[in-house]
């Protein structure tokens, strides 16, 4: 079902993977792309937990616009392990969205957030 803000959808499958991704850290990251022509967003690509931010990077077209979720782990000053999972919006150029769509839609998958 689209959004009223934005009119996008978000497929189902965005919620299960990044809720998979939260709770038993089953990827290191998942790229999501919006498909115009059904006018939802759905996942592109997950990566393994052992994949590396290259990985992740690397994972990104240049030309195209995408949104991801990375799962970043680290070491504090007390050296404690941590790990904080990060909401990216890769935008190419501004020009390939209205801003009021882009505001609208990074909202929508917020929620999942």
């Amino acid at each position: 079902m689209a959004n009223a803000a934005s009119g996008m959808a978000v497929h189902d499958d965005c919620k299960l993977r990044f809720l998979e991704l939260k709770a038993k850290r089953t990827y290191r990251f998942i790229v999501f792309k919006i498909e115009e022509k059904q006018k939802q967003v759905v996942v592109e690509k997950v990566g393994e937990p052992t994949q590396s931010y290259e990985d992740f990077t690397a994972s990104l077209p240049a030309d195209e616009c995408r949104y991801a979720v990375y799962d970043f782990d680290f070491v504090t000053e007390e050296n404690c392990q941590k790990s904080r999972i990060f909401f990216i919006a890769c935008l190419v150029s501004l020009d390939l969205l209205k801003p009021e769509h882009l505001l609208n839609l990074s909202a929508d998958l917020m929620i999942l957030y």
